[in-house]
């Protein structure tokens, strides 16, 4: 049995090492793939530099201009490393790349960078500026529409019933050359980062589709198609600007951002999608009516949808929305508005939205003065309570240790200025005298100079033996 044991343990001596080497083995053909993964990956976003201006003129550039320093910026980087492999697997030409706008300053300047980070599409002589969300597939979605042509051709109808399923909002030019092509060229090379355009005959739409006349612009949304009048309208870029939302949205603070520059007002119905109830179901269900079913009054003036929560709503108005409730806001000068009395109908709602429309409605809020400073102070003090909800340790140290460095200050500044002044008339002290006295033995000294040395010298022997009193009097 001992040698049976002792064979044992040798085996398992000698089977331990090799044990060990496979382990080292695997995990350094792990490591070495990681290593030649993350490469690949890297690969995908090349770094720029200040010759970049001269060697990017003939290719399409999806440029991140960050900051080192910048959190935001930080938070994108795994984002853009996926963006760049997503668009070179999938025969992209659009080439990715990063440049730090702190260390070239002045090629950043140069695109228009006033912050970080700054996404752009640069095409020949033109940049385009990313505003959406920062996710993977949206920012691949932008550089895929932007880096190809303004227009698309749709040359079939098996092409159009795919874009249809495609895009929830599909603008089409219908008809031959004229001068409303070429605005509408002009249009889609402006608005191309927003949505897609297209052009096709009229033979490629169903039946159902008829026109006017043409040459026309079309935008299919919302289960129908509207047609872009020339006199009714105003401006095509205004039309198509105000026509690339659905009629009814789920708004958010980022969608809520993108509406402002529609210049429409935004009616919301702010509801808790978390705990539905019935009043926040009617209440969606009225706006979306509203939205349909008015469409020819109140399109070109307001957006309709519904928001979750009211956070975002609060911050805005520096105030507080019940929920569910409804809300109208002008995020051209930052008014808004509620309804003076709870919205139970249709009746009721659209009052509301013709009050708001011909003014009779009371506004709140604005971009006064007033206003701003109200602002200042409410992001200050959003931003504090912030800071010591999240980790009150940390709102301590940051805003107690300012605050004790000014009171020590103060309190040196003070005590310094009556120093001063007790060392001044200490001063004074031990030199013998003060002013007053000064002035005081010098006409005495000039009357003595004048009634001759002897008398002179009795009255100092005489002013030697009067009281204090007395030679106050002197």
């Amino acid at each position: 049995m001992r040698k049976v044991s002792r064979f044992s343990r040798c085996i398992s001596c000698l089977l331990f090492p090799l044990e060990a080497m496979a382990e080292v083995k695997a995990s350094l053909f792990y490591g070495v793939v990681a290593a030649v993964l993350s490469s690949a990956v890297l690969a995908f976003v090349e770094d720029l530099d200040d010759t970049f201006k001269e060697t990017r003129v003939n290719d399409v550039w999806l440029v991140d201009f960050y900051a080192p320093w910048c959190g935001y910026c930080k938070k994108l980087e795994p984002v853009w490393h996926d963006v760049g492999a997503e668009l070179k697997s999938s025969g992209s030409p659009v080439r990715v790349g990063k440049m730090d706008a702190t260390a070239y300053s002045g090629m950043a300047s140069e695109f228009g960078v006033r912050g970080y980070p700054t996404i752009k599409l640069l095409k020949g002589d033109l940049a385009y500026n990313y505003k959406g969300p920062r996710t993977k597939d949206d920012i691949v979605e932008f550089a895929n529409r932007v880096a190809g042509p303004a227009v698309r051709a749709l040359p079939s109808k098996q092409m159009f019933e795919h874009m249809m399923k495609r895009h929830d909002v599909l603008f089409v030019y219908v008809g031959g050359e004229s001068p409303l092509k070429e605005k509408y060229n002009d249009v889609a090379s402006e608005l191309i980062v927003y949505t897609y355009f297209f052009s096709a005959s009229e033979e490629v739409f169903p039946e159902s589709v008829t026109l006017p006349e043409l040459p026309a612009v079309v935008v299919f949304k919302d289960g129908g198609y509207f047609t872009y009048d020339e006199y009714e309208d105003s401006s095509l870029s205004s039309w198509v600007n105000k026509e690339r939302f659905q009629g009814y949205l789920q708004i958010d603070g980022f969608t809520l951002y993108e509406l402002g520059e529609t210049g429409k007002l935004v009616a919301i119905a702010v509801i808790d999608e978390k705990d539905p109830t019935e009043e926040s179901g009617r209440l969606k269900t009225l706006i979306q009516r509203v939205a349909k079913e008015y469409r020819e009054h109140f399109n070109r003036d307001f957006q309709f949808g519904h928001m979750d929560g009211n956070d975002y709503i609060n911050s805005l108005i520096m105030g507080e929305v019940s929920v569910p409730s409804v809300i109208i806001l002008n995020t051209s000068n930052e008014q808004y508005f509620l309804p003076s009395e709870p919205i139970e109908t249709m009746e009721q709602l659209v009052q509301f939205i013709n009050g708001v429309l011909n003014g009779s409605a009371q506004a709140y809020g604005g971009d006064g003065v007033i206003q701003r400073i109200k602002r200042v102070a409410f992001d200050a003090r959003s931003t504090i309570m912030s800071v010591f909800r999240s980790s009150p340790l940390l709102g301590c140290f940051l805003f107690g240790l300012p605050l004790g460095v000014i009171s020590l200050m103060c309190y040196g500044i003070c005590t310094a200025e009556s120093d001063d002044g007790s060392d001044d008339i200490d001063a004074l002290k031990r030199e013998g005298l003060t002013d007053e006295e000064e002035e005081e033995e010098e006409d005495r000294q000039c009357a003595a100079e004048l009634e001759g040395p002897e008398e002179g010298e009795n009255e100092e022997d005489d002013a030697g033996e009067k009281d204090p009193e007395e030679k106050k009097t002197d």
